[in-house]
């Protein structure tokens, strides 16, 4: 085969494989190129518009002045990032994003080409966007800031952050070097150890704090929904949109929170890593740049050594995303923190039950200090809380502790460990694994994982607690090792 064959025949791929509608018609108006895609977003047949004259008038809802084709080919002048809306054959609403050109070959115009971006996608989430901001027309003063000043929602700066643990010391240090500067701050935790509270001392703490703080859980919203609020709508970009700032514009001068980063899609890193780099953003259906001066503050439950090996963020975003790194340790390395926070929410739940309760038992702080907390912080804070509501004499005991726990969430003392690591025959093992160094780590942590498991069969945060681990590290893991859950019987 020839190479202008070969040529001929990489462009067919091309054409019926991209993810855009291409329509293109000659001098005279016939359609010679129709591919797979526009017939979908149009819901019509290849066969019925091929080689015959193009009439918009096949759409119910488009005359001859609709048709961009036609101006193309008539005014000689290009179309581009027109968006349009129309009833495709069968009647459905269509929205495509349009670059429309003419062909000119020796000077001579031979034809128009249409390259179409289906939106229609977006629609479906239109309602919701439309319900979103009707509940927050008043977005910028009800719910963190009006005029760079905070409202409903409390505030946190360094002091409030309760530990004499060295682990959180460190935090604490790094964090407030962190707020000395612009620099864009990666923290990592388990779920519930307090990163938005360090994120927000961050702030409060910097230049930025008398700008906007705001916040987005990157996991609560799909994807389009996501992209909307992030970076704003324009009028007419989809049914029912309007011009509305997006969380970047909003945190101008500020600082804007990305919790659960690790949960975004490719798709949507992408648009990020242009924001970040270029400090400028576009609309949804918007036609120019909006440049932005934002702190980004992203906070991940993952370990992200671990989000990178399974390839759930990009390089670039990462190194982007992690020029200051801070690791929040979780509430079982923090033994002694645990009472001091514990005195804490006792006397801030004084005041707002109108109790007076003294403090816990003996017996309930020998339970709190070696109880694992695989809900850290926040688990405490709400066996506080549920316990004084419960709670009817000034002490806090065993009996009127509103918790549920069992010896498998208590953490073991050496012997118990000990016995542990013999009773799963890990000792011989190691003398039994051949090869390097990194193969037998490998092999250990996969047969202690394995064993911890079957230790704990239906209880997957109990496993991990025993590890010493978070429940998504040891889910990661398990991917890993290919220790599958159907395989152990883990229901949990």
């Amino acid at each position: 085969m020839m190479k202008a064959e070969i040529g001929v025949e990489i462009l067919k791929k091309i054409v019926e494989n991209i993810d855009e509608g291409i329509h293109f018609i000659d001098k005279s108006g016939i359609t010679r190129l129709y591919n797979h895609k526009m017939a979908e977003i149009e819901n019509i047949s290849r066969e019925s518009i091929i080689g015959k004259r193009f009439s918009p008038n096949i759409f119910k809802s488009l005359s001859e002045m609709d048709s961009t084709l036609l101006r193309v080919l008539k005014e000689n002048v290009a179309i581009k990032d027109n968006i349009q809306k129309y009833l495709n054959k069968s009647g459905k609403e269509i929205i495509t994003i349009n670059s429309t050109i003419p062909i000119e070959i020796n000077g001579e115009i031979i034809g128009a080409l249409e390259i179409a971006k289906d939106m229609t996608s977006i629609k479906s989430l239109s309602d919701e966007v439309i319900k979103l901001q009707k509940i927050n027309e008043n977005f910028d003063k009800d719910t963190v800031f009006n005029e760079n000043k905070q409202t409903n929602k409390k505030s946190y700066e360094f002091k409030d952050i309760i530990g004499e643990s060295s682990q959180i010391k460190k935090a604490i240090y790094m964090a407030k070097k962190a707020s000395e500067n612009d620099a864009a701050v990666l923290i990592y935790g388990e779920t519930g150890t307090g990163k938005e509270l360090l994120s927000q001392s961050i702030h409060y703490n910097s230049g930025r704090k008398n700008g906007p703080f705001l916040a987005i859980n990157c996991a609560a919203l799909p994807e389009t929904l996501f992209e909307a609020i992030l970076f704003g709508t324009t009028k007419g970009s989809f049914t029912g949109a309007i011009d509305k700032a997006g969380l970047f514009e909003q945190a101008n001068g500020g600082t804007l929170l990305l919790d659960e980063i690790n949960s975004i899609s490719p798709q949507m890193q992408a648009k990020l890593l242009r924001a970040l780099q270029e400090k400028v953003i576009r609309r949804i259906g918007g036609t120019k740049d909006i440049s932005v001066d934002v702190r980004v503050i992203s906070t991940t439950n993952e370990n992200p050594k671990d989000i990178i090996k399974s390839g759930k963020m990009r390089l670039d975003l990462y190194y982007r995303l992690n020029v200051i790194f801070l690791e929040i340790p979780p509430l079982r390395e923090r033994t002694e923190d645990v009472l001091l926070l514990t005195n804490k929410f006792i006397e801030n739940y004084n005041m707002k039950l109108d109790k007076n309760i003294k403090g816990i038992s003996e017996d309930v702080k020998k339970i709190f200090t070696k109880y694992l907390w695989p809900g850290n912080i926040r688990e405490l804070d709400n066996v506080i809380y549920s316990s004084m509501i419960m709670a009817d004499e000034n002490i806090l005991n065993k009996n009127s502790l509103n918790m549920y726990w069992d010896d498998e969430l208590l953490k073991k003392d050496e012997e118990t460990q000990d016995t542990y690591i013999n009773l799963v025959g890990l000792k011989e093992e190691i003398e039994g694994i051949n090869g390097s160094l990194e193969d037998r780590v490998s092999k250990i942590e996969e047969n202690y994982i394995r064993n911890a498991i079957e230790a704990y069969p239906n209880n997957l945060s109990k496993a991990a607690a025993f590890l010493g681990i978070s429940r998504q590290a040891l889910q990661y893991k398990m991917k890993k090792y290919n220790i599958l859950k159907e395989t152990l019987n883990f229901g949990c």
